[in-house]
């Protein structure tokens, strides 16, 4: 999420989280509130409105309401650039967040609230963050959500957010993986840690594999085909009107069949099937999640596919994301035609 704007602010993304003092906001300390106080405190809301000013409501329909609600005020507090509502959300004694596409990562409550009080003061007065789809519970969940323009580059940002929630409701461990792309392959390299500075750990033991059961099923059953590429295994976790999206590719395939179709002919190209590819972490519940996933051999070294199951425990939508930016144009173009051959 590099900030192809800092040009004409004299300062980037890289600056803001590196070098942030917190003296360098001007906003009001407030009185922490545990997240479920924050959100349910009496704010003047209009309407049906999530997130103030923002005309969309995200997709629920794979998440429980407890979910839907307790993370509702996290939104709400970035967007206002509430520096200690937002950061009550997330635990003070077991703490990671990470961007898997940078790189950047931080293992300390204060320093992330340090680097974000020399963030907020850099954004349009009415940037925005809010959520499009939601996909699990309050134990772990996959937050999928925008970053309006002017947060992060000149453009918007769709993150898919990686989340586990402790027992009292904090965040302990968030991990964001989106498509670099977009902003260009060389402003990402520019911004992306070095080799020698990136995380070793993605420190997923520190919280462990909270996941539901029949999450954890489906999702280590079907990576376990897709790495040795075996597709009609694969397809026999879809329903039959299942909905297959791959985001930095831009492809959308509707059908088992279909889908069927194109994994078989792609298996080469895609980044997490084959041989070295491997489930880092698994979230979510009986109804919406999915997993963190590694690929050792290829050119795309992680991502994160998200799963919305069906009644009967199916997947009818599945979505990858990882950074395209790692992706030459004859893989992205080599995958659009796969869409076509007959």
């Amino acid at each position: 999420m590099k900030d192809n704007a800092g040009a004409g602010r004299g300062t980037t993304r890289r600056h803001l989280l590196r070098g942030a003092a917190v003296g360098a906001t001007a906003l009001t300390a407030t009185s922490l509130l545990s997240p479920v106080e924050a959100w349910a405190a009496p704010r003047g809301r209009g309407g049906s409105q999530y997130v103030e000013g923002v005309d969309v409501l995200p997709d629920t329909s794979h998440a429980t309401r407890a979910l839907a609600a307790h993370i509702r005020g996290y939104y709400q507090a970035k967007s206002d650039k509430n520096l200690d509502w937002q950061m009550s959300y997330f635990s003070r004694t077991r703490f990671t967040y990470i961007d898997a596409i940078l790189g950047w990562h931080w293992y300390a409550w204060k320093d992330m609230r340090d680097a974000l009080a020399g963030w907020y003061p850099t954004w349009p007065k009415d940037s925005r963050s809010y959520p499009t789809r939601l996909l699990g519970d309050t134990t772990s969940a996959i937050l999928v959500f925008t970053d309006t323009p002017g947060m992060f580059g000149p453009g918007q940002v769709r993150n898919f957010g990686a989340v586990d929630f402790g027992p009292d409701g904090r965040i302990e461990r968030w991990v964001d993986y989106w498509d670099a792309r977009q902003f260009g392959v060389a402003g990402w390299r520019k911004e992306e840690e070095p080799p020698a500075q990136w995380p070793s750990d993605f420190r997923q033991s520190t919280v462990g594999e909270t996941a539901s059961p029949l999450m954890r099923r489906v999702a280590t059953g079907l990576a376990n085909a897709l790495r040795s590429g075996d597709i009609p295994a694969a397809m026999r976790f879809f329903a039959t009107d299942a909905v297959y999206e791959d985001v930095p590719a831009h492809l959308q395939i509707t059908s088992r069949s279909s889908i069927q179709t194109f994994l078989t002919k792609a298996a080469a190209l895609l980044p997490y099937v084959g041989a070295g590819t491997g489930v880092r972490h698994v979230l979510g519940n009986d109804t919406g999640g999915g997993y963190e996933w590694t690929a050792a051999d290829g050119p795309v070294p992680r991502g994160i596919t998200a799963l919305e199951l069906d009644p009967w425990g199916r997947i009818e939508r599945l979505t990858a994301v990882w950074n395209g930016a790692y992706a030459d144009a004859s893989l992205l173009t080599g995958l659009a035609a796969k869409t076509v051959e007959q």
